[in-house]
């Protein structure tokens, strides 16, 4: 028997039991659909969550101030002392001491009202450096950033987020409005570019001021110096853990202290993207083993219905054998018509799976990343299932004595 007749018989076996076969390939189109959905959901968790943390900035580290002790025993919350200053900024921006960081942006931040007319509104204003709109992979979407000369005059100029700009301007064009800082008038020189918000943080609603103007005209700190915090960059991913080791080590000497008593925190966005993709690693896992198991009951099912494929046909074995069929002949029979059970419904619970991930980011709102080879190894594990589930019923079927099987009632 050729292979284009074995799989015509096949399809000839499959097609007058229709509703078995249905049935048949319904478990492995549930198992296929099933892991693929939960592996891209735990994909697109992971790339959301690393998309999440890259709008902190390329190759970003962040040096944040220690926590403070009262008089009687409290202590403060990290980041509550003002261990930092600018000049912590200017040693991590020389390259002779860390050679690995590109460029540095200290700042300060305060929540203050921001005044247009008879329109307020409460945002984050961030005293900084020019350098800042590069360390956090920003841009500006009309006007202008502030520049160095701001910086060194102390000038009343503001850029602002998209976000504050439209609660105070609406579909005014902000850029050379006048608005009103803590009682000072600010001109507006630029507007950032659409960046998004997280859980806790809207990127885009913030203004930016020179770092001296922070200083002199709104801070409350006694400490001219002091800044909220130090972004760093470092000159590449590669370099990131480098820079992280150069930097700790000149604040260590700077301040004094030891690693054991260091009233500084540094943290790496690395460490961050490493941990959310472990945690969503191993949920992809669980929730994918959890899947898998559909795919078992799947291969089990196709067995199951093999072998009773083989009972009720056992006078047709045995009157293929008296007409010359061998037993290689009837195995083969029997595994194409699995192999097809199994990559029909794989192919039936692919389609399922990309349907799925088409209409479950608007209903969940959480990315379902679907990859080709993804699709591909569902499909290749779905004939596996089905050649694997026939493998025994086709050997039980290739044994069959011919004169035992005519014999069968």
């Amino acid at each position: 028997m050729s292979w284009a007749e074995t799989f015509r018989t096949a399809y000839d076996a499959i097609r007058t039991r229709r509703l078995r076969s249905a049935l048949t390939m319904l478990g492995i189109l549930i198992g296929i659909a099933a892991v693929m959905l939960t592996v891209g959901l735990g994909q697109g968790a992971t790339q959301k969550v690393t998309a999440q943390i890259d709008q902190l900035g390329s190759n970003l580290l962040i040096v944040s101030p220690g926590s403070t002790t009262s008089s009687t025993g409290v202590r403060g919350g990290r980041g509550s002392a003002t261990t930092l200053t600018t000049t912590d900024a200017a040693l991590l921006g020389d390259s002779a001491v860390v050679p690995d960081v590109a460029a540095v942006a200290p700042t300060s931040t305060s929540s203050q009202e921001l005044d247009y007319g008879d329109t307020n509104w409460t945002t984050s204003v961030v005293g900084t450096t020019p350098s800042w709109l590069s360390v956090r992979a920003r841009s500006v979407q009309s006007g202008r950033f502030i520049t160095r000369q701001d910086v060194d005059q102390g000038s009343l100029v503001a850029v602002i987020g998209s976000t504050t700009a439209s609660q105070l301007f609406g579909l005014r064009d902000p850029v050379g409005q006048q608005v009103t800082l803590d009682g000072q008038d600010f001109t507006v020189v630029g507007v950032l570019d659409t960046q998004g918000a997280s859980s806790t943080t809207d990127q885009d609603d913030q203004a930016i001021v020179p770092i001296t103007t922070f200083a002199s005209r709104i801070s409350t700190s006694t400490n001219a110096l002091s800044v909220s915090s130090i972004y760093l960059e470092a000159r590449s991913t590669d370099d990131l853990s480098a820079a992280y080791q150069e930097a700790q080590s000149a604040l260590l000497t700077q301040h004094g202290v030891t690693a054991a008593t260091a009233d500084f925190t540094l943290s790496s966005q690395q460490s961050l993207v490493q941990t959310a993709t472990n945690t969503a690693h191993i949920l992809t896992v669980l929730l994918g083993g959890i899947a898998g198991i559909s795919l078992l009951v799947g291969g089990i099912g196709v067995m199951n219905i093999m072998l009773v494929s083989v009972t009720e046909r056992v006078r047709e074995i045995g009157l293929r054998k008296a007409l010359g069929a061998t037993p290689r002949v009837i195995l083969r029979q029997f595994l194409v018509e699995a192999s097809v059970l199994g990559l029909a419904g794989g192919v039936l619970g692919l389609l399922l799976g990309l349907l799925g991930a088409w209409l479950l980011p608007g209903a969940l709102g959480q990315p379902v990343a679907i990859s080709a080879t993804a699709a591909l190894g569902a499909l290749a594990v779905s004939l596996l299932i089905g050649i694997g589930a026939g493998v025994y019923p086709a050997n039980r079927a290739a044994r069959l004595a011919p004169i035992d099987a005519l014999r069968n009632e």
